[in-house]
């Protein structure tokens, strides 16, 4: 699928901008107090009901927090609240078109193409995460191996496979760090042979790279998310009543959009992930506590010494780290023959190493599926649903516009012919003498010139007699 890669380059820190959108948004919390109130009966139940489910992800344990449970639980909330927007939002469709709803919904809907690409992201890392089992199922059958003894010809072949998989971990760390760490080594706690260490210099940065991801090698999580935080302005007051409380449904899902996303970026491996950047929410929101928790407890956990350099903040990659460095430790120190106290580490390493491939097995695929058909298509769903309603009342807005001109150039010559005949009748008031005394006068003039005709025939006639008479008179 295409990405929508930002072009260009931040040079100022992330921290830096979240310090400037924190300041930001304070600065919009006092000019929007009481703007929660919108006055729809279906806003207000879909933001209770948005608080209750947020609030419950919230006061999760420390233990769950970040699990693969929960972020299924939090992709399953936000499907949920995603189809409640979409069935007020049908139930409103009239009101779509009108300003200033219509710029925030298509705003919406250009937040959703970036959520795709974060989707397609997140399940090219959790591929790269499941890529990890191969290497971890060599090592379960070198030292697992309770029908045998456990030989050096084990441990060095478990050292190998724990080597490649520890340059996989770290070509995946360079690809998912924000630039100020792309040239970070893989951090391992504790120190590493010498045999370790030539295998990572064998293979500079600059090897053929076995990961995949689905966006160009420009494409940053982080600026996905700087983009949609910045568009992320609260509504208000006279906005909420033009939209009919709508305005404030579009924003708590924006909110839900943006919270989910950065979860999954900091969850999950994905190119130049940055979290620095500050998710704030006015507190008159009722689902703005348990959201802002979540965000709390989260950078709590990136700033952790133990998690700061890892590849995400999945507790199961943790203990897939934590598990994978041990090993090597114990391997690197081992010497044949093995004490009583190493074999029962060893034994310990591997009973854990068992826990977290189970764990892998179950998880990590689920969670794959839940984001590749369930999360991405309901976005792309409700999506397509938004635009086609935006294009069939484009259409009918476009035909009552049509019609409403073919009306007026109805009405325009209707009134012309009206006017036309008013001015007929007009005229017909206003000259009824002037053309009876033209008749009149034509009918004078008429007589006049018959009389005139007549009375020249007339005295023509008596000079014939006359002359006739002086002619038998004088005969």
């Amino acid at each position: 699928m295409r990405s929508s890669d930002d072009q260009g380059s931040s040079s100022k820190p992330f921290r830096s901008f979240g310090l400037s959108i924190f300041r930001k948004m304070r600065e919009k919390v006092r000019s929007t107090e009481g703007i929660h109130e919108s006055g729809n009966a279906d806003v207000e139940l879909f933001q209770k009901q948005v608080t209750e489910r947020f609030h419950e992800l919230s006061i999760v344990s420390a233990e769950g927090l970040l699990s693969v449970e929960w972020i299924k639980n939090l992709l399953d909330v936000f499907m949920s609240c995603q189809e409640e927007f979409r069935v007020i939002l049908l139930k409103n469709r009239d009101q779509v078109l009108k300003s200033p709803l219509d710029k925030m919904i298509s705003d919406f809907f250009e937040s959703s193409l970036k959520a795709l690409d974060i989707c397609n992201v997140t399940r090219d890392g959790i591929e790269n995460l499941r890529s990890w089992q191969k290497q971890l199922e060599i090592v379960q059958c070198a030292l697992h191996s309770p029908q045998r003894v456990v030989g050096e010809s084990h441990f060095r072949r478990a050292r190998k496979a724990l080597g490649d998989l520890e340059l996989a971990m770290l070509e995946l760390k360079q690809s998912v760090s924000v630039s100020s760490q792309r040239n970070r080594s893989f951090g391992r706690h504790g120190s590493s042979s010498s045999s370790s260490r030539g295998r990572s210099s064998s293979h500079p940065s600059g090897h053929s790279r076995s990961l995949s991801w689905s966006v160009s090698q420009s494409w940053s999580a982080a600026k996905q998310l700087k983009s949609m935080s910045s568009n992320l302005v609260t509504p208000r007051a006279k906005e909420v009543m033009a939209t009919n409380g709508l305005a404030v449904l579009v924003f708590t899902m924006k909110s839900v959009l943006l919270i989910v996303l950065w979860t999954l970026v900091a969850a999950i491996p994905c190119p130049d992930r940055g979290l620095n950047i500050h998710f704030h929410i006015p507190e008159n929101f009722s689902w703005a506590a348990p959201m802002l928790q979540i965000y709390e407890r989260i950078m709590e956990e990136s700033k952790k010494r133990e998690r700061r350099n890892s590849n995400g903040l999945l507790k199961e990659i943790y203990q897939y780290e934590r598990c994978t460095r041990r090993l090597i430790d114990l391997i690197d120190v081992a010497r044949f023959p093995l004490t009583e106290e190493q074999k029962t580490e060893v034994e310990q390493g591997v009973q854990e190493l068992d826990m977290v491939c189970e764990i892998y097995q179950n998880s990590l695929e689920p969670l794959q599926r839940q984001v590749r058909e369930e999360v991405f298509s309901k976005i792309v769903s409700c999506r397509n649903e938004g635009l086609a309603i935006l294009a069939r009342m484009k259409i009918v807005l476009i035909l009552v516009s049509n019609n409403k001109r073919f009306c007026r150039v109805e009405r325009v010559r209707k009134s012309s012919r009206l006017q036309v005949s008013r001015q007929a009748k007009n005229l017909q008031k206003l000259t009824p003498i002037t053309g009876e005394s033209h008749i009149q006068n034509k009918k004078k003039n008429h007589a006049e010139r018959w009389e005139q005709i007549w009375g020249l025939e007339a005295d023509r006639a008596r000079k014939d007699m006359l002359t006739d008479h002086n002619v038998t008179g004088y005969r």
